[in-house]
């Protein structure tokens, strides 16, 4: 009897320490949610690094494309070949942060097949909003020189020989559907007499926009006092060894339609210049253009596309096709998820021949 009333106490002592430990450390945690809140809620009044609902300021976005091809390339004089492959062609993760009112952030993490994770773009805008129609914007970007719209798979030839991606300083204004902005830059293709890295490359562009429920456009022209600064000038210089003479100035103009369900394109890039290498003989001034149509409509409940294009460079030198016919279709098979296919024919000066067919899995979140 002794034995089981000392037992009894034991217990009971034992269920009155483990309630005061569980009721301490309760109260322990209660006081450090409360002071984590009021620290919150202290750093955000004060501007700090935590601001209030700061989860509600980011936003994230991204895409994932998969895709499987073949290509069958008939050089004039030779022997045909046959490749084909599956890849991930393209992940992209952006985040778009607003710090506060008036200034934003914008980091693009970029994967293509092949290459290395980079950072795409990384910018920071100031942006009039109410106050003034005017913006800035400072960082990696690219450039608004051109608009590269496009119903294909495959990135247009305008794209190729003029997309220009480079760590530069943008001035903007929009008003009233109209916009425009200028920018400059340190260029990765300097001139051969140069001894050092100047910021001497500078564009602009300028443009109209308007849309209603039937009717839509965009249309504009862009600037840019080199050209051959465009990333796809890259590794053509890599591999020949050129060097550039003097800059050779780019123009370029571009119109979206939309009346209904139809979508038109239309864009052409030149070079103002010759195009001068040291110790080689003037390469005329390169151009290229699209020309793409592009039909809208739904099979059952989901969106379909099915659109052609006809491209085109003029002095490329067999780096890019002369002529390129191309015809795609797509079709949401799930929200945010699209099944696109693509064919391509390609013919180049030197009378060389091209077929290309993609097939693409693509989402957005």
């Amino acid at each position: 009897m002794k034995r089981a009333m000392t037992l009894l106490a034991c217990l009971a002592l034992c269920g009155i320490f483990f309630t005061a430990t569980v009721y301490a450390e309760a109260m322990s945690n209660q006081e450090l949610s409360d002071r984590i809140r009021q620290l919150e809620a202290k750093l955000g009044a004060e501007g700090g690094i935590l601001p209030d609902k700061w989860n509600e300021r980011i936003t994230l976005s991204g895409t994932i494309e998969v895709e499987a091809g073949y290509v069958s390339t008939d050089p004039e004089g030779g022997d045909s070949t046959d490749e084909s492959d599956i890849s991930v062609a393209t992940v992209e993760l952006g985040v778009d942060a607003e710090i506060v009112k008036h200034v934003s952030g914008h980091i693009l993490f970029l994967y293509e097949d092949g290459e290395d994770i980079v950072i795409d773009e990384a910018t920071i805008t100031l942006s009039g909003e109410d106050v003034i129609p005017a913006f800035l914007t400072v960082g990696e970007m690219y450039v608004p020189f051109g608009n590269f719209e496009s119903h294909m798979i495959s990135d247009p030839l305008t794209l190729e020989i003029a997309e220009t991606r480079e760590a530069a300083i943008q001035v903007g204004v929009e008003s009233g559907g109209f916009y425009g902005s200028a920018f400059i830059f340190n260029g990765d293709v300097d001139e051969a007499d140069e001894d050092d890295d100047h910021i001497d490359n500078f564009g602009a562009n300028a443009g109209y926009t308007m849309e209603s429920d039937t009717f839509t456009i965009d249309a504009g022209i862009s600037y840019i006092n080199n050209l051959i600064d465009a990333d796809g000038w890259e590794d053509i210089i890599d591999e020949e060894g050129l060097e550039l003479n003097d800059y050779a100035a780019g123009l370029g103009a571009y119109a979206i339609v939309g009346i209904g369900p139809v979508t038109l394109i239309g864009e052409y890039i030149t070079a103002l210049d010759e195009i001068e290498w040291v110790g080689e003989a003037p390469q005329d001034e390169i151009s290229a253009w699209n020309l793409e149509v592009g039909y809208t409509f739904a099979i059952g409940e989901k969106e379909a596309v099915l659109a052609a294009a006809l491209q085109g460079t003029d002095e490329a030198e067999n780096a890019f096709p002369e002529t390129r016919y191309m015809g795609s279709f797509s079709l949401g098979i799930f929200k945010a998820t699209t099944l696109a296919f693509e064919y391509a024919h390609g013919e180049f000066e030197n009378d060389d021949e091209e077929d290309a067919f993609t097939a693409q899995l693509a989402i957005e979140f």
